[in-house]
């Protein structure tokens, strides 16, 4: 799956940034749909060798990358949010920050399960599984909706330029990170 686009320098910065900010969604999104898949593909003879090679990478991609992503907004696009005059504004951004910790709490349950699907271990109960992968998927989806319909807005009309290439900076150095080591075990 493609990575965002980084192409930024000066005064587009912000503009760069959240266009990065919602492929990135776009990215969780089109993954939560293929972890549905796989799931609601399961039966009881076990996952078959492609099923497993998809659950290791979902649960190497949310357990990297979209972790950071969180990371991210907790440190460059909330804390603007927080300290705003309008205490609708903050109370939503305290949701979110809270939503991230329910979203990990449910990583943690679906994390496990899926590397042993990827192990090819035949103890996975599919049916909790599912339900798991229900909770955290329609948590996900409520949230980048928060997101994108106020806090983005919000934030870029507060953020810097200089902020934001700053954030654009430390992603693209990020991703240039993971493909060398990409690149290495490949």
């Amino acid at each position: 799956m493609a990575q965002p686009t980084l192409r930024a320098n000066g005064v587009d910065a912000e503009l760069a940034l959240f266009e990065c900010l919602d492929e990135f969604h776009q990215q969780i999104t089109q993954r939560l749909a293929v972890l549905k898949q796989l799931v609601d593909a399961l039966g009881p003879e076990g996952a078959s060798a492609a099923q497993r090679a998809q659950a290791l990478d979902l649960a190497n991609w949310f357990g990297v990358e979209a972790r950071q992503h969180h990371l991210d907004e907790e440190r460059h696009i909330f804390p603007a949010l927080l300290t705003s005059a309008d205490p609708d504004l903050s109370q939503h951004t305290l949701r979110l920050i809270q939503d991230h910790g329910w979203i990990e709490a449910d990583w943690v349950e679906v994390s496990p399960v899926l590397r042993a699907i990827a192990e090819g271990q035949g103890w996975v109960d599919v049916e909790s599984l599912r339900a798991s992968v229900e909770v955290l998927c329609q948590l996900y989806l409520d949230h980048i909706a928060l997101e994108e319909s106020l806090a983005y807005p919000e934030a870029r009309a507060r953020m810097e330029p200089a902020r934001a290439a700053a954030l654009l900076r430390d992603i693209e150095r990020r991703r240039q990170q993971r493909e060398s080591r990409e690149e290495v075990r490949a």
